[in-house]
């Protein structure tokens, strides 16, 4: 494939999702940098935290982006967020003032309409949560994260919370938007996820086992990534977790080249 195929016109930041950290290079996007790289693309992480809120995340991002901005000499960035790093880079962009230096918004599996799975779950009583996020937010702190925030994060997980972070959250015109989701086959697609799986199928429809087609669409909606039959796309499968391609039934199905489509798509259109 042309080495340039990448070489878009604005540097690419990748933010990450809940939970997760840009420890080392490979942590959470698998192959992926390493194969927009060797086709042209600058490529940054964003390395905001983990468990922190989106407002906090966001922040976080502000500054990563005026680094890569002075780094790098550009006038504007691309991002590309998975998850809850997607509502990170919305907040980013519509409501931090960043919206001059953003070239397009680049969402895969993002909640952009929250979850009645969470809506459940967070009708636990607030003790047990908070509990939880004792432990998580002690664990977090150890590895990193300056913010974390558990229950409150949670909370950005709902179908209320969404809704009016939409409202004061729009699209920004002179933006490109684009979106896309994952969509596993079954529970069995993903051991990791299968029980996820399970319950948001049986109370919101299709899903990645995390997060519904239906939250996942936005503005410039793409398509859902459905990998090989039999097999199906999990959210995991969407940041190249086990580093391979998806093989079922004679069939391949690599994330990579949903990426390579991706920003070779943004070079295309001059950005």
């Amino acid at each position: 494939m042309e080495s340039s195929v990448c070489q878009t016109r604005y540097p690419i930041l990748l933010i990450h999702g809940t939970g997760f950290r840009d420890w080392k290079r490979l942590s959470y996007w698998g192959r992926i940098p390493r194969e927009l790289e060797k086709r042209g693309a600058q490529v940054f992480l964003g390395g905001q935290d983990g468990w922190a809120t989106v407002e906090q995340n966001a922040a976080a991002l502000k500054k990563r982006v005026e680094e890569i901005l002075v780094q790098t000499g550009s006038s504007k960035i691309h991002l590309i967020a998975h998850s809850k790093g997607g509502l990170d880079a919305r907040y980013l962009v519509s409501s931090l003032g960043m919206a001059p230096y953003v070239a397009s918004v680049n969402l895969i599996a993002v909640p952009n309409r929250g979850s009645e799975t969470m809506d459940a779950i967070c009708r636990l009583p607030h003790w047990a949560l908070k509990l939880a996020g004792f432990f998580v937010n002690g664990w977090y702190r150890l590895i990193g994260d300056r913010h974390p925030d558990f229950y409150a994060t949670c909370v950005q997980f709902t179908t209320a919370w969404a809704e009016e972070f939409n409202r004061q959250n729009p699209d920004v015109p002179g933006i490109l938007y684009r979106s896309y989701a994952g969509a596993m086959d079954s529970p069995r697609c993903d051991l990791f996820l299968w029980w996820e799986n399970l319950i948001i199928g049986w109370v919101e429809g299709e899903n990645d086992g995390l997060v519904t087609v239906k939250s996942a669409r936005w503005t410039g909606f793409q398509e859902v990534w459905r990998g090989v039959k039999g097999r199906g796309v999990s959210h995991m499968d969407e940041v190249d977790f086990r580093r391979r391609p998806l093989k079922a039934r004679g069939e391949s199905w690599d994330v990579i080249d949903e990426y390579i489509t991706m920003v070779a798509q943004l070079k295309e259109s001059g950005l």
